[in-house]
């Protein structure tokens, strides 16, 4: 699997494809009041694809990642109670399925894992196609340092424990950050709003004020930059809530 690109299910696109419909048509009615403008914004759609595939993209790289911290985490544990390497990770595997079932991405990763090693591929080799695929910096850096141990014999105990160190402190520290800008998401989600709020409201209770914005050429140059500038409003609005650590 290719952490880095997302395939939506046939009812994961078709409701894709309706709000992104639904997001045109209220465009075209609230900055135009025209069908033509409907289909001249139907590109909404393919944009609106796009977004999500981005946002299914980082939750399951999310969920990928604690759910690897925990894999290091019984790892560390076999390898204290005398196992080695290789069997180290075979026993997490059978933990992450008790922890998280089958389905899990971690699950799944490890199954690859021991099936790998089970035809006598390197442990380091597969951990670095893990780090490719997922394109997940925790997981790249693991497996370069992993792989620089084991050619070196390093001590393994040593460099999981400070793994497991290193990336639960990354994820206080993201958890902190998505604390601490949670509401202020959720005040730009409103935001986002609010440019409709205020045409609906114009329109109903000074709809011949309002009128003058439709269906002449002064106003569909108005219009049209309105749009532009809340495009830039909501590009940039959602690069200040982006942070990564």
């Amino acid at each position: 699997m290719n952490y880095n690109e997302y395939k939506f299910s046939k009812s994961e696109m078709l409701i894709n494809i309706l709000t992104g419909i639904a997001l045109s048509a209220a465009v075209a009615w609230a900055f135009y009041r025209s069908f033509i403008a409907f289909f001249l914004s139907l590109p909404i759609v393919y944009f609106y694809i796009l977004f999500r595939r981005r946002e299914c993209i980082a939750k399951r790289k999310r969920e990928l990642s604690i759910e690897f911290r925990e894999a290091i985490m019984s790892v560390q544990s076999a390898l204290n109670a005398g196992y080695s390497v290789e069997n180290s990770f075979m026993e997490a595997a059978h933990d992450m399925e008790l922890m998280y079932g089958t389905e899990a991405y971690i699950s799944m990763e490890l199954k690859i894992l021991v099936r790998r090693l089970r035809s006598n591929e390197s442990l380091e080799k597969i951990l670095n196609d893990l780090g490719e695929r997922s394109g997940i910096d925790d997981i790249r850096e693991f497996a370069g340092i992993f792989a620089v141990a084991k050619r070196s014999g390093g001590n393994m105990n040593g460099i999981i424990n400070r793994a497991v160190r290193m990336i639960g402190d990354k994820m206080e520290v993201s958890r902190e950050i998505d604390t601490v800008i949670s509401a202020k998401k959720f005040e730009s989600r409103i935001m986002d709003m609010v440019p409709f709020g205020i045409i609906i409201y114009s329109s109903i209770s000074s709809p011949d004020i309002s009128s003058v914005l439709y269906h002449n050429l002064r106003g569909n140059i108005i219009m049209t930059l309105c749009i532009i500038v809340y495009v830039a409003a909501l590009l940039i609005s959602e690069k200040i809530v982006d942070i990564e650590v």
